[in-house]
This record gives structure tokens, sequence and C-alpha cells, in this order.
């Protein structure tokens, strides 16, 4: 059966996209930390991130990379932070969070409530960053 991330990409469930190319898929996360959380995922259905081979787990970062630097453009922090837990969907995905600080990482904070408008602005200002 496939995963929630694979049906997102498939279009089959609705998201707020970001990036794609023909390996990688980003979009917002659904329950944000922060304004411009982001997951970066393979197209490819794998479980574990460390399960893909070499020379798309390095492209997989690559294409993360591009996003983050639109991410920081977009929403002005100090770094944009990457996490890979990889516990809830069992579909390999990077997260990429805008930080100002350390705590703005801890996936115990509480969860933002945006608006569909405010998750489309969200989406677009790191789409025109790109």
């Amino acid at each position: 059966m496939a995963t929630i991330f694979s049906r997102i990409i498939a279009g089959e469930i609705p998201c707020y996209k970001v990036a794609e190319d023909d390996r990688f898929f980003a979009f917002l996360d659904i329950n944000p930390l922060v304004k411009g959380h982001t997951l970066v995922i393979p197209k490819q259905e794998v479980d574990y991130i460390f399960d893909l081979n070499d020379e798309d787990l390095a492209a997989m970062h690559v294409f993360a990379k591009r996003v983050a630097l639109a991410i920081g453009k977009a929403f002005p922090c100090r770094k944009v932070g990457e996490a890979v837990l990889g516990l809830e969907v069992p579909h390999a995905h990077i997260h990429l969070i805008p930080m100002q600080n350390e705590k703005d990482m801890l996936f115990s904070n509480p969860k933002l409530k945006l608006t569909d408008e405010e998750f489309k602005a969200v989406a677009e200002a790191i789409r025109a960053a790109l």
C-alpha cells in the first residue's frame, strides 16, 4: 500500500508544493513548527533514508540544499535546520526548518495552525526564492 507521501506525489492527497524534479518532491509540513517548515522526499518509496543508494542520497541532499536556501531567503533566519526522523511515515524524508535558535527544532513544540491562504502564501514565497 502506498504511503501518504506517495499519495501526495501522485496528487491523490493535496499539498502545498514547493519544488519538484524527476527524483524529489518538496512540500510544506501540514503541522509546521514554524512558517517555512518543509519536507523533502524522494519519489522512490523507501522507508529508511539510509536505504537510498549513495547517488540518490547525495542528490536528495543537493535538492534539499536548493530548497533550504530558498526557505532562508523567503523567511530570514539564522539557519535552516535539517532533521531526519522517519518514525511516523514509512517514507524517507528530510525536515527543513527555519531557525532563530535550537529550540525551533524541537518537535515537542506546539505546531502552528495556519489557514489555507497562509499555507499558500508560504509556499509561494519559497517558490519565488528558488
